[in-house]
């Protein structure tokens, strides 16, 4: 009870603060041509994307190129992160026909590449890791040629979860850290930090071969060397991939946006993150975790085998 009432004043607080305005930078060009499809096949098999859940500005570019992020376990979550538009709150019971749904989909939209996210669960014993596993399983059943990345939740307190995924058959394991360490108790409340850090530490620990990958959102009141030091803890720990993107505002019940950067302060950050030997680093006003995934998987394969 006291935590909602803590979110609901974090909430009006923030309902207090205006964003600055827009830049002409921060728009979005629809297109349509393969929409239209994509919805059928998904509204069919019953799935749910993040794409839709968390109001990504990319969907139509995504969708119009047959690139999706499905969503498992739901599509209400179990945190309150002050950036993120899914819904809070007690979630349905895990629905064990979704690996095989999600499956289909990906043989019917003839997928690649998939990346499979979820909600948080803190109402499983293991965090939905092992449906994931399931989801995974069942995607190589049916299109043993599709690369597969998973975007997981923290699976904080939940024992053996990255053990599990550690030895399913993926190819990009991703933990977003979301934001500066500073910044953790208003932005993810729930999360910590170096429970982050620790989960791309141990996965790369338990499987070497996988491609490690994190993504920030800037523009929430973070230092320039706060994420210099983001950027050191995650090369520390061995991760490839990094992405960085603008935060957006959902509603005016959430986060406000503090700062939008300028395209040129993207590329000094990407330069930045070359020079500490990242493999791969997407950083633009629009990137976003999953955006242009299977481009950029292909680019690690690539640079991995010429090293």
């Amino acid at each position: 009870m006291q935590n909602n009432i803590s979110k609901a004043l974090l909430r009006k607080k923030f309902a207090a603060i205006e964003s600055p305005v827009k830049p002409e930078w921060i728009k979005v060009k629809i297109q349509t041509d393969k929409i239209n499809q994509i919805k059928k096949t998904l509204k069919s098999n019953k799935i749910v994307t993040v794409c839709e859940e968390a109001m990504c500005p990319n969907m139509s570019d995504c969708w119009a190129k047959s690139h999706a992020t499905f969503m498992i376990l739901g599509d209400i979550c179990t945190r309150a992160c002050s950036f993120c538009n899914i819904s809070t709150g007690k979630p349905n019971h895990v629905d064990f026909t979704e690996p095989v749904r999600v499956a289909n989909s990906v043989k019917k939209l003839k997928l690649s590449h998939v990346v499979i996210t979820s909600v948080d669960r803190d109402d499983l014993i293991d965090g939905g890791a092992k449906h994931f596993s399931n989801t995974i399983n069942e995607i190589k059943l049916k299109c043993p040629n599709t690369t597969i990345e998973i975007l997981t939740p923290d699976f904080r307190n939940k024992k053996n979860s990255i053990e599990l995924l550690s030895k399913c058959q993926i190819d990009v394991f991703n933990h977003n850290l979301e934001t500066v360490k500073s910044l953790y108790k208003r932005v993810r409340p729930g999360a910590e930090y170096n429970h982050s850090l620790s989960i791309l530490s141990n996965i790369k620990k338990l499987n070497p071969n996988l491609f490690t990958k994190s993504g920030i959102m800037i523009g929430l009141g973070e230092k320039f060397s706060q994420i210099m030091e983001l950027m050191d803890d995650l090369r520390h720990i061995d991760v490839d991939f990094i992405t960085i993107g603008q935060y957006l505002r959902p509603t005016k019940n959430h986060h406000p946006v503090i700062e939008y950067h300028s395209p040129d302060y993207f590329r000094k950050l990407y330069d930045e993150a070359i020079s500490r030997d990242f493999k791969i680093v997407s950083s633009s006003p629009f990137t976003r975790s999953s955006y242009h995934a299977e481009d950029d998987f292909k680019k690690l394969k690539y640079i991995t085998l010429n090293a």
